[in-house]
Parts: structure tokens; C-alpha cells; sequence
């Protein structure tokens, strides 16, 4: 059975080895793959942003926090290597540092134009909520740690806040896309109500909603409810699950608790150390078995195979997660391992 991966032998090199080092490589060592990385090929439209899309969007919220810089750019290349061309930062996360950090790479890297970036605002300290002066003031600060001059999908943050008048937030987006600083909008922790609202608004002139990130998972499944569900078809938005391994715990690799340890990951890992994340667990740790691939493939591959799912929004430790990752892009689960899992969820 065939999956969709790509090994860490991809090569952009365009020289032939010199006879040397012919000569020093062992005579099983893996042939170099010479051109474009073979995910390259596998792109689904996003939404109606007009862009197309690796199915998994590789996100920044441990840039800067968990992750130092060079760890990251190692992160961001292994993702571009496997055929990513997707990603995803808030000007939240480590105070901006993730921003400068994938700002870096792409200027380092010159693949600006090759990339489709996300980036949430509404949270940041110094440019808080979704008013207009603030609104303004965050996509301004953003395209400045970027290193850019647009930003293709411009999340507004809801759970940031909620007093803002939804027209307001709209009108402020209308201008951000009319001045060529932002192409498409996005919407996070909006309800069905304000989902609706805003399509009725898009119908005055305002900037439609395109895009919507709904933290989900497997252990997630109520936080995107049947009316929100319902309305995302509606209106034909692309759905970008946050937390698609449940902050790293469906990776698989925390099973217990550990001793004395007060940081902030392993609280967030300690809420599902309790019967139901055993046996989600176990009932992937099954399929996996079956499979041939990891736990958090099988994590990934069940967001996938999920109605109005486009791309969830990975996160990676390090550069050898992006392997596994990727693999679930390509892992064909059968009606019964959904049920096995849904139902080791419950």
C-alpha cells in the first residue's frame, strides 16, 4: 500500500557528484531525488481565496517560544522540502517573535511569492481587538516583522475580542483590502449567528469571510458545532482546524504525567491523561499499526477525512515531526477506522 511521503533525501542540487565523492558514498546510500519535491504536485483550492494549498498548513505558534530560530528555519525547509507551501502565525505568538522569525526565513530563502501566509490578529498587547485603529496598527506591525507587503489571509480573531461591532471590523478590513495589504479575510472564533451576519454584510460591499479556524480535533469534535458546520458549507469557507494534535498529544508520546512539572505544554498535555485520551490512543495506536504509520498521521488523516475540512494547522517541535505529519496526508482510512476512533473518543 502505497502512502504519499517524502524522505529526507530530496536534493534542489543541479551538479552531478564529482567522482570523489563517488567514490566515499556507501554503495546503499539512498539515490539523491533531483527537481521539484514531489508534494509540489498536490495542491486543493483554499476556500475561494483564489489560492491553492498543500492539504496541511504549517503553523508558528511555537516559533519563538519553544523553538529558537535556527530550529524553526530547519522546521520551515523540511516542510517546503515535503511540498508545503502554506503558512500560519498570529502577531500574538511569542509577542511577534514568531512573525520575525518566518519573516526571516522568507526573505533568507526568497520564497515570498511561492508561499501563501495566514497570520491572526486581535491579540497582540501593544494592538489589542479588532477596532479600527488597532486593526490597522497590527496588519501595519505584522507586514513590518514579515518582512512583506501583503498579507494573503488576515484572520480576525474573535475570541480576542467580542465588543467590537462586526461592521466596523468589516469596513476596516474593506480598506486593508482595497489598499493591496491583505487579499482575503479569515475568521476564528466567530459563531453561526456572526458567520451569518457577516455574509449579510459582504452583500453591501464589505470583504466576504473565506476562511475559518475552528480549534478541532478528534477530541475537539463539539467545539465546531452542526450550526457552524452547517453555515461553513453554506457559504463554502475553507475550514483550517487549529490543534490538530491536540498540543502534541495526539502524537502519541506523552502517556503519563510528569512528576513535578509546572510548565505551561505539560498542563496542557495533563488535561487528556484520563481514560478517553487512553483509549483514543490505543484505537490509534491500532489503525497506526495497521497502517505502517505514526500516531499523529492517523491524527491528521482523520481531520482530513472530515466534511469542509481543507488543510488543519500543524505544529512541529522539531524538523523530523514534519515527516511524520505529512504522511497522513496520503493515509487512506476506511469508514471502520473512523468509527474505531470516533467511538475510542467518546
Amino acid at each position: 500500500m502505497a502512502f504519499f511521503s517524502v524522505g529526507s533525501t530530496l536534493s534542489s542540487a543541479g551538479a552531478h557528484p564529482s567522482p570523489a565523492s563517488n567514490a566515499a558514498e556507501h554503495p546503499s546510500a539512498p539515490i539523491p531525488v533531483q527537481g521539484a519535491p514531489l508534494g509540489s504536485a498536490l495542491r486543493v483550492p483554499f476556500g475561494e481565496t483564489g489560492e491553492e494549498i498543500f492539504p496541511l498548513i504549517l503553523g508558528g505558534a511555537e516559533f519563538g517560544w519553544n523553538v529558537d530560530l535556527e530550529s524553526s528555519h530547519e522546521i520551515l525547509d523540511a516542510f517546503v522540502e515535503r511540498g508545503g507551501n502554506a503558512l500560519h502565525t498570529a502577531d500574538s505568538y511569542s509577542s511577534g517573535r514568531s512573525e520575525h522569525i518566518i519573516g526571516q526565513w522568507l526573505s533568507a530563502r526568497g520564497l515570498r511569492d511561492e508561499m501563501v501566509l495566514g497570520v491572526r490578529v486581535g491579540g497582540h498587547a501593544d494592538n489589542p481587538g479588532l477596532g479600527s485603529v488597532n486593526l490597522v496598527r497590527a496588519v501595519e506591525a505584522s507586514l513590518t516583522r514579515l518582512n512583506t507587503d501583503v498579507i494573503d489571509v488576515l484572520y480576525l480573531d474573535a475570541v480576542a475580542d467580542s465588543k467590537t461591532p462586526l461592521e466596523d471590523t468589516l469596513a476596516t478590513t474593506e480598506w486593508l483590502v482595497e489598499s493591496g495589504k491583505v487579499k482575503s479575510i479569515g475568521a476564528v472564533g466567530y459563531t453561526a449567528e456572526q458567520l451569518v451576519e457577516a455574509r449579510i454584510l459582504s452583500s453591501a460591499g464589505f470583504p466576504r469571510l473565506k476562511v475559518l479556524d475552528v480549534p478541532f480535533n478528534v477530541l475537539r469534535r463539539h467545539e465546531f458545532d452542526p450550526d457552524l458546520r452547517l453555515v461553513a458549507g453554506a457559504q463554502n469557507m475553507a475550514v483550517t482546524p487549529s490543534h490538530a494534535l491536540e498540543h502534541g498529544f495526539l502524537a502519541g508520546r506523552a502517556r503519563t504525567r510528569r512528576a513535578g512539572s509546572l510548565s505551561v505544554r505539560s498542563a496542557q498535555l495533563a488535561a487528556n491523561l484520563n481514560r478517553r485520551g487512553s483509549r483514543t490512543l490505543r484505537a490509534l495506536d491500532a489503525v497506526g499499526a495497521e497502517l505502517g504509520v505514526p500516531d499523529a498521521a492517523i491524527a491528521v488523516a482523520w481531520l482530513l477525512a472530515q466534511k469542509l475540512v481543507t488543510a488543519p494547522i500543524i505544529n512541529a517541535f522539531a524538523s523530523g515531526h514534519i515527516e511524520e505529519l505529512v504522511q497522513g496526508v496520503g493515509v487512506p482510512l476506511s469508514r471502520a477506522h473512523l468509527a474505531d476512533i470516533a467511538r475510542a473518543a467518546d
